[in-house]
């Protein structure tokens, strides 16, 4: 037992060091070599005098602190910490190319059990891709332009491939690149700190990271009003709109935590099990924000495969704070982003995980050398002022142009991913909140297990919350659809959806 345990050491050292030689060597803020140099001995010093337990953080000295991300083991939990706090943890290229190798490791390892993705604090889980410096090299003609969006690409799709149950607590601010590193998990918590968006058409740009896949598969027309417009959504809203699986109050995240790294033999279903402990009681939190006639303007006014329909259809809906809202948001954007993201979407729907990566990856190429992006990054980041888009207005924007330049002309790179895996659904989606779709089936008796006889309002609730073992939230969600798509029969009770 003592020779296991010794070369169990042996391996956590061995992986810390070529960790900690990956951060420092990655090119992400300019040092010299003998300061590199200094810091790498002080880390391996460290750990050749105090031996590393599995319950203990695999990089714990003033190094740590230093670096943008940090890896610690406790137990069978691998953990990868976000930590540029100062910089609300926005994704560069060498976080990027310290996570990879990482996870890849662990994803081979019969120590690491759960894989977690969180934070060091602040405001920020990850408030996106680090844009400036990508715009910085793209006009010096620096190939690690487009090298950041193709590795960060190959890292979202890996973490969505992984087998390995990989957690990902979006506890803050969580837009762009850090919906990326997330939102594909089979396990996504939101705590009250939580800020989900997709700006990425007011900086002249597409939300991109899987966007394509995952904004086209939420519910209704959620997924385009989010991409189109950047609306923001806090706390439970995420949860209810599908971009989280759970919610957990962030003062019980040291108690999940440590749970989790207790699990023995952890699987899928144990994970979601001892979430769901830790779930908030969610009667007592706001209930969904985009629901009742919010959610019927957005699904008749999203439908739309123009720009401009859209568009008309919200001026045509009665006078509230919802069109006032949404006719602002889209009046500001870029209109070539607004109309290249909603065809975007409209692809995204039927195409997979790792085709909408690539689909992505191309449209990339076409925004780094065009204007709108450039500008709007500038305009927002640096000097603070209102873009001007070229063109300017949507009218102006020729669809036919538009489609041919950014989806029918070639890239000159393609994106080669890391895993030949790949789907057209989330493989994890019954950890989940049911899916108004899920909710359909059982009303119109097309799900398994349902039954000859149509259901009341009670007993398709029952039977959701059976098989998502009483998931909290869930009751909920369902009374929600069913006031909004079903009526009850005449002469009983049982429900008839209303298409």
């Amino acid at each position: 037992m003592s020779r296991m345990l010794r070369q169990l050491n042996m391996l956590e050292r061995r992986s810390l060091s070529t960790f900690t030689q990956r951060v420092l060597a990655a090119p992400r803020v300019p040092t010299t070599t003998t300061v590199a140099a200094r810091r790498l001995t002080q880390t391996q010093n460290f750990l050749s005098v105090k031996k590393m337990s599995t319950a203990s953080s695999t990089i714990s000295n003033l190094e740590a602190a230093q670096a943008d991300v940090l890896a610690k083991s406790n137990l069978a939990v691998r953990e990868v910490v976000l930590n540029r706090p100062q910089k609300l943890n926005a994704l560069n290229l060498a976080m990027v190319r310290a996570m990879t190798p990482e996870l890849q490791a662990w994803e081979k390892s019969d120590l690491a059990k759960v894989i977690l993705l969180k934070s060091s604090g602040g405001k920020g889980f990850c408030a996106g891709g680090d844009v400036k410096t990508v715009i910085d090299l793209a006009e010096a003609g620096d190939a690690n332009a487009t090298n950041f969006f193709k590795e960060e690409y190959q890292l979202d799709h890996y973490i969505a491939t992984m087998d390995t149950p990989f957690v990902s607590i979006m506890d803050g601010i969580t837009m762009g690149g850090g919906v990326g590193l997330s939102v594909h998990a089979p396990f996504r918590i939101a705590t009250e700190n939580t800020l989900f968006a997709m700006p990425e058409t007011a900086i002249g740009f597409l939300p991109e990271v899987g966007g394509s896949f995952f904004l086209s598969r939420l519910d209704g027309q959620i997924g385009t009003y989010l991409g189109l417009t950047g609306k923001r959504l806090k706390g439970t809203d995420v949860l209810y709109a599908g971009v989280a699986t759970h919610f957990v109050p962030s003062s019980r995240l040291p108690a999940l935590e440590s749970r989790l790294s207790e699990l023995d033999g952890a699987n899928h279903e144990m994970i979601n099990s001892a979430i769901e402990e830790f779930s908030a009681e969610l009667e007592n939190e706001p209930s969904f924000s985009l629901t009742g006639e919010t959610r019927l303007a957005i699904d008749r006014c999203f439908k739309y495969d123009h720009v401009e329909q859209i568009v008309a259809a919200v001026e045509k809906e009665e006078e509230s704070e919802w069109k006032t809202e949404t006719l602002k948001a889209l009046n500001k954007m870029s209109p070539t982003s607004l109309k290249v993201t909603l065809q975007q979407l409209r692809n995204g729907s039927t195409l997979s995980l790792a085709q909408c990566f690539k689909m992505e990856y191309h449209l990339v190429q076409k925004f780094l050398g065009e204007h709108d992006f450039k500008e709007g990054v500038t305009a927002t980041l640096v000097t603070k002022t209102q873009p001007k888009w070229q063109p300017s207005q949507l009218s102006q924007v020729d669809d036919k142009q538009l489609k041919q330049h950014y989806f029918d002309s070639p890239s000159p790179l393609r994106l080669e991913l890391l895993s030949s895996r790949d789907y057209k659904n989330y493989p994890h989606r019954k950890f989940m909140l049911p899916s108004e779709q899920d909710i359909q089936r059982v009303v119109t008796g097309e799900a398994a297990d349902v039954g000859n006889y149509a259901l009341n309002r009670q007993q398709v609730i029952d039977h959701l919350l059976r098989e998502r073992h009483g998931k909290q939230g869930l009751s909920q969600k369902v009374s929600e659809v069913l006031d909004r798509k079903t009526i009850s029969k005449k002469g009983d009770d049982s429900l008839k959806w209303v298409y």
